[in-house]
């Protein structure tokens, strides 16, 4: 036990803020492009919805080194859009904490459009109806109708989307590089720990993950828990 505290008081936390700052970026941007996307791909036909659909899920089913390879192929310095991007606004993403957010975003976005899209799929039309009766526009259905209807769902991947974001490894790895102090997070924290032997040290990471983890569980079935409620009340 004293040997776990030392190791604790000893511990360099600049993974863990490099995690969290990733994860929170990674979700707000993955947020607003997954409902985007979800709102988009509903409307359109059957036939582009097939298309789009199995083009923005490619990612959850794709391996995470697979994604990070093809990203790595775009954004490398010796490739025209990584030169084009370097060259004119001095933006580096290849072993940059820029390159961390852009490779959780990539790996973590399905889960936020699964979820929206599921949860819009959901949503009682008469709602809408009714919302364009009293003279809504679109818009203003969208965020006073739909959002509120389908937020339980959107919570939930919102919160799926962070921890998968949190906890992103493969494409990180191989876009962004292993960093410490800039783009070290906790998973590569636990693997070279583990290359290093110290397995204690790595198991301490892996406690405070799996706390982290396990609080996002719980938030998310907080939040059904309070939607199941309110559908039996009603």
């Amino acid at each position: 036990m004293e040997e776990i505290m030392e190791i604790v008081s000893d511990l360099d936390w600049s993974p863990l803020f490099i995690s969290l700052k990733t994860g929170v970026v990674a979700t707000i941007i993955s947020f607003f492009l997954g409902i985007f996307a979800a709102r988009k791909v509903i409307k359109a036909g059957p036939k582009v919805k097939a298309v789009a659909d199995g083009l923005l899920t490619l990612p959850m089913v794709l391996p995470p080194t697979v994604a990070g390879f093809f990203l790595l192929l775009l954004f490398s310095r010796r490739r025209p859009f990584g030169i084009f991007l370097y060259d004119n606004f001095n933006i580096k993403i290849v072993q940059s904490w820029t390159g961390c957010i852009i490779a959780a975003t990539v790996i973590a976005f399905p889960l936020m459009y699964r979820n929206a899209r599921a949860a819009f799929e959901q949503i009682d039309v008469n709602l809408v109806y009714a919302g364009r009766t009293l003279g809504m526009s679109d818009t203003e259905i969208f965020w006073k109708v739909t959002i509120p209807s389908a937020g339980p769902g959107v919570m939930s991947g919102t919160i799926l989307t962070f921890a998968r974001a949190l906890g992103e490894y493969g494409a990180t790895s191989m876009l962004a590089g292993n960093i410490p102090g800039k783009t070290g997070t906790i998973s590569q924290k636990i693997a070279m720990v583990i290359q290093d032997g110290d397995y204690l040290t790595a198991g301490v990471w892996v406690v405070i993950v799996m706390i982290i983890a396990f609080c996002a569980i719980f938030l998310m079935n907080l939040v059904s828990g309070r939607n199941m409620k309110n559908i039996k009340r009603w």
